[in-house]
């Protein structure tokens, strides 16, 4: 299954709303950034519906280098940007639940 792409959005809402592709794009462009230059601010994101982006440090740890896993490694706490769903987008994502047991049975997997 392919990812939808900044592209595939550009051409999805240009074809919905008739508007010209490359005013799509500056629009999507913008939102992304102004996304992004909070989020380094250290400010949350709150989009209702879809979810909320909020900047955590990660804990220092040590990591082991697995052709070497005598040595360790110390990797130090960091920023990280972490997502949690909204409602809508989690009710919808749950439908997908029976699909995606019912391929991990065909391959073989087993679900986490």
């Amino acid at each position: 299954m392919a990812n939808l792409t900044k592209r595939d959005l550009v051409i999805a809402i240009s074809n919905e709303t008739g508007l010209i592709q490359s005013d799509v794009f500056n629009v999507i462009q913008r939102t992304l950034d102004h996304i992004t230059e909070a989020l380094a601010k250290g400010e949350g994101v709150e989009l209702r519906n879809f979810g909320v982006f909020d900047v955590r440090l990660t804990r220092s740890r040590v990591g082991r280098n697995p052709n070497q896993p005598d040595i360790d490694v110390p990797i130090p706490s960091r920023a990280t940007v972490k997502f949690k769903a909204g409602k809508v987008m989690r009710q919808r994502v749950l439908l997908r639940t029976e699909e995606l047991k019912s391929t991990q049975g065909h391959n073989g997997n087993t679900p986490e």
